[in-house]
């Protein structure tokens, strides 16, 4: 079943990718991120207040969010500061590179957090997913001479140092959840580090974007923005159900998850009539055989 969950979070997320780069379209960053936490704790504090007050109303659903300690709170803070990090650098990343070329190279995060999860989780490979992440690998090394048609040098552009920081801060959040989801609901993680997120997003618009707002790109309000938060909620939701099957495993869920690339991909070529898509086709081509191999050695 996790693998199913996998999947379906993966279009989700594929769908969250194009509301955020339409969001983002001659706007300002930190407002719209800002917005983001806004929606996504009001998705699920109903959820939390019916479980605090009324929970035989929710008990025996995947919606009960049950009360955890301090500690395990401050678990979860921890998680929204590294969330909040990745999201940072992929929304400032997002708005100024090509769809097509910013989605695949997101794609490849699930190699970093394999490798971590080789070292931390034990976890081991058959031949069919070591050839989905040497796909992968391969797909990466592809990208970036499709960039350099566009004049974006891997090496020295400012958005793709920032979209790597975002992978490996990324990766980094994947390897904390699945550490999470062997001791804490699924619900509550979610649920709580959305809160937490909007907490530390409140004083980075007031004090780091609100007072300088006329030196830089305007806010616009977007209809895109609400979305954004609605399919994060949606994949994630079955991003972390998905973890908590004592069967998954992080590396796989991580890779499934970076399957979103083929939303990403159509909705660049057909929305914003990108470049050089028959290069960046191959590219993409190779992210989905390694997806496949990834789904047989799953099975």
């Amino acid at each position: 079943m996790w693998i199913y969950l996998a999947f379906l979070s993966a279009l989700c997320l594929g769908v969250y990718e194009v509301c955020k780069k339409a969001s983002l379209n001659r706007n300002a960053v930190i407002p719209v991120l800002f917005l983001n936490t806004v929606f996504g704790s009001l998705i699920f504090l109903p959820f939390v207040l019916i479980s605090g007050f009324s929970p035989g109303k929710l008990q025996n659903t995947l919606f009960y969010t049950p009360l955890i300690s301090w500690a395990e709170h401050g678990l979860i803070f921890l998680k929204s500061l590294i969330v909040l990090s990745s999201w940072i650098f992929n929304y400032f990343a997002t708005k100024h590179l090509p769809l097509t070329l910013s989605g695949p190279v997101k794609a490849t995060q699930p190699v970093v957090v394999l490798m971590g999860a080789l070292l931390i989780f034990g976890e081991r490979l058959n031949l069919y997913q070591w050839a989905g992440v040497l796909m992968s690998i391969l797909s990466f090394y592809l990208l970036s001479h499709s960039g350099k048609k566009e004049g974006i040098n891997f090496s020295h552009n400012k958005w793709i140092i920032y979209l790597v920081f975002s992978v490996i801060t990324g990766a980094a959040s994947g390897l904390y959840d699945k550490f999470l989801m062997k001791s804490l609901d699924a619900m509550a993680v979610q649920s709580w580090f959305n809160f937490y997120q909007l907490f530390v997003m409140l004083p980075i618009l007031l004090i780091l974007w609100y007072p300088g707002r006329k030196k830089t790109t305007a806010f616009h309000w977007s209809w895109h923005i609400p979305l954004i938060s609605l399919f994060l909620a949606l994949g994630d939701f079955l991003y972390f159900h998905a973890l908590s099957d004592s069967d998954s495993m992080i590396s796989i869920v991580s890779m499934i998850r970076r399957s979103n690339v083929v939303v990403i991909f159509i909705a660049g070529a057909w929305i914003y009539k990108e470049k050089n898509l028959k290069s960046k086709v191959i590219d993409l081509i190779l992210v989905l055989i390694g997806m496949f191999f990834l789904y047989l050695g799953s099975k």
